[in-house]
């Protein structure tokens, strides 16, 4: 590999990992807030963008479901072609897009909003038709992207899934989910095997705890 090669490689990181640092310094408490209160609230959730704005809010649609709050992904493409049919009032649509102009979200955008769902959004100008529509909205900055040619979404991608990771960790709290109920929704995988082990080390610690009186009733022993 060329030296200027790793020398990218070690760069991109330094570029993310600052990024998404900073969001600290930008992130709006009572926004978050309100969002949080919106998805706890609602009957369902929908998140729809493009790219890999659309990967970030396909990842936050499966970790939503993973704390038993309903939601599901919906491209663009799908959302203009009869999918916006299950979007209903009360719901909670997430949108992201960095300029918040992007073509194909802005019929999606008119449909969410006379529908009288709740729009939330994600974008770095906050005077475009997503962020000026969005009865939510979570501004996020991005000073470069990690690749060199400051072109792919790579920094851009990490915040938005970084705010997303704040979102649900603080719904987790807002909820009270608990591991408990995790390991109900998530049989597979290692997670599943370590949640099952834990319950079952549980279940044995509280069995240890009975009295041996009551366990093995002393009537009851046969010689």
């Amino acid at each position: 590999m060329k030296q200027k090669a790793w020398a990218a490689a070690q760069q991109s990181i330094t570029i993310e990992a600052d990024a998404v640092r900073s969001v600290l310094d930008y992130l709006d408490q009572e926004a978050l807030a309100r969002a949080v209160e919106a998805m706890a609230a609602a009957p369902r959730i929908i998140t729809c963008a493009s790219g890999s704005s659309g990967a970030a809010t396909m990842k936050l649609a499966h970790s939503l479901c993973c704390i038993e709050r309903p939601a599901k992904f919906m491209s663009p493409a799908e959302a203009v072609h009869g999918g916006l049919g299950c979007v209903q009032k009360g719901d909670v649509v997430v949108m992201v897009s960095r300029g918040g102009k992007t073509a194909e979200l802005l019929p999606i955008i008119d449909v969410v909003v006379k529908k009288q769902a709740t729009l939330i959004a994600l974008t770095e100008n906050v005077a475009s038709p997503l962020a000026l529509q969005a009865d939510i909205l979570i501004p996020m900055k991005i000073a470069s992207e990690s690749d060199p040619l400051n072109l792919m979404a790579t920094a851009r991608y990490m915040t938005t899934v970084a705010i997303f990771d704040a979102l649900l960790c603080a719904l987790i709290e807002e909820t009270g989910f608990t591991a408990e109920q995790f390991a109900l929704i998530h049989p597979g995988g290692a997670v599943g095997e370590k949640l099952s082990g834990l319950q079952m080390k549980e279940a044995i610690a509280e069995g240890l705890k009975e009295p041996v009186s009551e366990c093995i009733p002393e009537k009851e022993v046969q010689w």
